[in-house]
């Protein structure tokens, strides 16, 4: 995939959206576990603090004690993380840190002078002894002792050190890794799943288009889902207007090919009322004149025909078949009969090609070498992943300077004999217009080896 892939782009972007989600889902998980957890630790705490609450008694003589103290071991290890802690606010006593645990050792907590209803419950985050963060939460009682100026008030307070609370949630964030781990490889095969069914229909369009524009097949399916329908509608009018174009091309061609059918005739009956006259010399010149002008037109309406684009569908032809059929044209000619042609092939081999163009194709070929060659030509067919057919001659040959300058529209090297040097250059148009190759070398005998490749027809 490319940078300007379709697919690299929606890849990336799911790719950015699911790390996206996966960060914002991993830091809510964390905050919501940390909230759950600071709340069961302060319904504990609110559990101490009633404890607490139950167990403050005021002595007669005045005095205040805790009895029984709270019985967690971590109360009576100095700086555990877990304190408690009894102030005495009544008017005028001064009594912070009256009582206190003993993991609280020499410090007092520094309670914020916040007023306290009866009964209620505060909650606070307060600095604590050895730079601890303490999760604090205290609440106020009234004592009274036999006069009523021995009633007292008192605010109780318990803390835990938050470390633990951390602690918690850093655990609960590392064992969630693999599963947000899991979870990514999840998204991450679905998103190449969606991507791949997203973009199915934009392979097959294509593929539709591939078979109109090779020939296998007429029209564009008709099943694509509704945001490929415009697109495939635009391309059936794309191929419908291209289809009205050639069409007209093929008409205007053929239109002019007859237009030419009537000076040629009569071209060709003045050439013979001429020879009537006594004028043979001007009356050959004229006839051939009207059959090179001929050839010309014949040969460019096959280029117009193949440049067009318009192969038959599922196009076969047997190329042994054209092979002796064109040989029994050639050996009636005077180049054909003095021959010695040598035929190697199996019985069939077809071809992908029009059966027009293949023998346009090969009598091109097969009449080069009619012309050139001396005393023999070999022909050698053979079938297998593509058909490939050997033109062997004995002729003069070709300097190899000049083979890949063999088919060129127009070119004679030799101008000893007639030609118009469009035979090579309409056979390598017909070969490259069914995606086949066509090469020239020099033959062992000297002459010019022609190497024809042909795509295989499928078998039915």
């Amino acid at each position: 995939m490319t940078r300007n892939s379709l697919r690299a782009r929606l890849a990336f972007a799911a790719l950015l959206s699911i790390a996206l989600a996966l960060v914002v889902a991993s830091v809510s998980l964390v905050a919501l576990f940390e909230r759950h957890a600071e709340r069961r630790i302060g319904a504990e705490l609110v559990s101490r603090l009633n404890h607490l609450a139950a167990a403050v008694q005021i002595a007669p003589d005045g005095t205040t004690s805790v009895e029984p103290p709270p019985q967690d071991p971590r109360f009576d290890t100095p700086l555990s993380g877990l304190y408690w802690q009894v102030d005495d606010i009544t008017a005028g006593t001064g009594g912070v840190g009256l009582l206190r645990s003993r993991s609280l050792w020499d410090t007092a907590l520094a309670l914020p002078p916040d007023p306290l209803p009866a009964g209620a419950v505060h909650a606070h985050r307060l600095p604590g002894p050895g730079k601890q963060r303490l999760l604090v939460r205290e609440r106020s009682i009234r004592l009274g002792g036999a006069a009523d100026s021995d009633t007292r008030t008192l605010r109780l307070a318990v803390a835990q050190d938050q470390a633990e609370l951390i602690a918690a949630r850093n655990a609960f964030a590392t064992d969630m890794l693999p599963y947000l781990g899991v979870i990514a490889l999840v998204l991450g095969l679905a998103t190449w799943v969606q991507i791949r069914a997203g973009l199915a229909p934009l392979e097959r369009l294509r593929r539709a288009v591939y078979a109109v524009r090779a020939g296998r097949a007429e029209r564009l399916p008709e099943h694509y889902p509704d945001e490929v329908l415009p697109l495939v509608a635009e391309v059936k009018a794309l191929l419908a207007a291209r289809e009205e174009a050639i069409a007209q091309a093929r008409s205007w061609t053929a239109d002019l090919a007859h237009g030419l059918k009537t000076p040629l005739s009569a071209l060709a009956a003045d050439a013979e009322r001429l020879r009537r006259e006594g004028n043979p010399a001007l009356a050959h010149d004229l006839e051939q004149l009207a059959e090179h002008m001929r050839r010309h037109v014949d040969r460019e309406l096959i280029r117009a025909r193949v440049r067009s684009g318009t192969r038959t569908r599922q196009a076969r032809a047997d190329v042994v078949d054209a092979v002796h059929r064109l040989l029994g044209t050639l050996c009636r000619t005077p180049d054909g009969a003095r021959l010695d042609w040598r035929v190697t092939a199996p019985e069939t081999a077809i071809a992908a090609l029009a059966a027009d163009d293949l023998l346009e194709l090969l009598g091109n070929l097969l009449e080069n070498a009619a012309k050139w060659a001396r005393e023999r030509v070999e022909i050698r067919v053979s079938a297998g992943d593509d058909i490939a057919v050997d033109i062997a001659d004995d002729g003069p040959g070709v300097v190899s300077e000049q083979l890949h300058r063999l088919g060129e529209r127009g070119l004679r090297l030799d101008e000893r004999k007639a030609g118009s040097g469009l035979g090579l250059a309409i056979a390598r148009d017909v070969v490259e217009a069914y995606g086949g190759a066509l090469d020239f070398d020099r033959a062992a005998a000297g002459g010019l080896a022609v190497r024809l490749r042909l795509p295989a027809a499928p078998a039915r």
